[in-house]
């Protein structure tokens, strides 16, 4: 009687260690990102502006259902000056802006914990530029200054922000808690200007857009200061070593 066919001794852990290997684990997460992409290019989420929730619940039930969604669409690289205005224009300011900031947090955490998962050991070897490095190194000592100031001036975008800190060596409390904080002022400037959409000469309205126009100056100007420091802080690094 012949003996079945076994696998070579160790083909199970050398597959197990292939399909769990960081580069494994880093295309799963490119895969994930590009099916999310794909859908909301798809889906085209933005129409929520102009045709609204497609249920009609309580209002409780819509901030719950819409703070759900909008950190799945945050996720999926949908902008979120879009999401802000949909939830003015849903759910008005004070709920607007309370299911707008959780959904940005919640977002943010599923980014992050993607990233942490599937993107950092493949990614950290290759940071090896000085930009690199002295971004790393600010994210990795001052998270949640850091975080913070990114999240108050909107330069860099809410996605690159989220990954770059799940590649660095950023605590979980010090990003969602500087994210939450951060993204207050911008976010409730967005509400406020969805929910008056409709009363464009009101005064809430104006210092809201205004407010928005600010703090895109200022996001750019800081962008560009913090470029020149991460190419100081690069070189300084460069000397040091």
């Amino acid at each position: 009687m012949l003996d079945p066919v076994t696998p070579p001794a160790g083909l199970a852990p050398r597959c197990a260690r292939a399909l769990l290997s960081p580069w494994a684990r880093f295309s799963l997460l490119v895969l994930m990102l590009a099916t999310a992409a794909t859908a909301v290019v798809l889906y085209e989420p933005q129409r929520l502006l102009t045709t609204g929730w497609p249920a009609p619940v309580s209002t409780g039930g819509t901030a719950l259902l819409f703070g759900l969604a909008y950190g799945l669409c945050t996720a999926a690289f949908v902008p979120r000056p879009v999401l802000n205005l949909a939830a003015g224009a849903l759910l008005g300011s004070q709920a607007g802006l309370g299911s707008a900031v959780a959904g940005t947090a919640l977002g943010a955490a599923i980014s992050f914990g993607l990233g942490r998962l599937l993107g950092q050991d493949a990614l950290r070897p290759l940071l090896r530029g000085r930009w690199l490095l002295a971004a790393d190194h600010q994210l990795s000592r001052h998270g949640f200054r850091s975080m913070l100031a990114i999240r108050l001036f909107p330069g860099v975008p809410f996605a690159a922000a989220n990954y770059c800190a799940a590649v660095s060596r950023m605590g979980w409390l010090p990003f969602l808690l500087a994210t939450a904080l951060g993204s207050i002022p911008n976010t409730a400037a967005y509400v406020v200007a969805g929910a008056r959409a409709t009363s464009p000469t009101s005064p809430a309205f104006l210092i809201a857009t205004g407010f928005i126009a600010v703090t895109s100056v200022g996001g750019a100007a800081a962008a560009w200061l913090g470029r020149h420091r991460l190419r100081r802080d690069g070189r300084r690094s460069v000397t040091e070593a």
